[in-house]
């Protein structure tokens, strides 16, 4: 199951906590979520839906009946009520762009608090040196260029900027090494499903220029344009970049 690789423990039981009797149904179900994981809205995501598709079990013995030997009981661990709810106000917000709602069962709810064994979170909000990126809907929405000399202070002032068409151009790598910023933003471009639809919002391909920043591990987009004939400020500003000088 792609949901739940390297998630820290090997086998999975079924029926799970989503009630899925058979592999292939909590496999085909789990694919729906990935592109949501792709969006990064929270670093427990992961550990959250796969304490679902894949729940843990804790082994421990039952009373002793006159049998020989006392009966070993498994029971099912279930997700902390706060990992869900963390979880959900990240996560909720990005789902609702492609207009989703947080689905009932999921409801937080119906999972333990207080002193109960359950799955609790790992990250206490964010990745060391990895901030938690804000749900939002807006990755990549297309801007118009005002003028020549605004798109110039763009490019400036971004950790990388590249031409995003058949043939990809970068135009400034920032701290990541060229060789390696071309073929990361192409991977990232690839799972970024919210980021895809700002940009190709009413159009099927095009060319685009995008800039941004590096926060950890992680390319975030703050400014892209759309290439086309009638914008001329960006065009002025493109043919003016390889021979501009940006301030120190």
């Amino acid at each position: 199951m792609a949901l739940c690789q390297d998630i820290g423990y090997p086998e999975m039981r079924l029926p799970n906590l989503l009630d899925h009797d058979t592999v292939a149904e909590a496999i085909q179900q789990s694919a729906s979520w990935l592109p949501l994981l792709a969006r990064e809205c929270h670093p427990d995501a992961r550990l959250f839906l796969c304490s679902l598709f894949a729940p843990l079990y804790s082994s421990e013995l039952g009373p002793d009946l006159g049998a020989s030997s006392p009966r070993l009981l498994r029971r099912v661990i279930y997700p902390c009520r706060s990992l869900c709810e963390t979880v959900q106000a990240s996560c909720a917000p990005i789902m609702a762009c492609y207009g989703y709602p947080w689905p009932a069962i999921l409801h937080c709810g119906r999972f333990p608090s207080g002193q109960r064994l359950c799955v609790s979170a790992i990250s206490n909000g964010s990745h060391p040196g990895r901030p938690l990126p804000p749900a939002s809907c807006r990755d990549c929405e297309l801007q118009e260029a005002r003028s020549s000399k605004e798109v110039l202070d763009t490019l400036c002032t971004s950790d990388f900027d590249f031409d995003l068409d058949p043939h990809l151009e970068v135009l400034r790598a920032g701290p990541l090494p060229p060789m390696e910023l071309a073929p990361t933003l192409r991977h990232w471009l690839q799972l970024d499903a919210t980021c895809m639809h700002n940009l190709l919002r009413g159009r099927r391909a095009g060319t685009y220029v995008l800039s941004g920043e590096v926060q950890g591990h992680r390319l975030l987009v703050t400014t892209a344009y759309a290439w086309s004939r009638s914008h001329r400020h960006l065009q002025l500003a493109i043919r003016r970049w390889h021979h501009h000088q940006c301030p120190e």
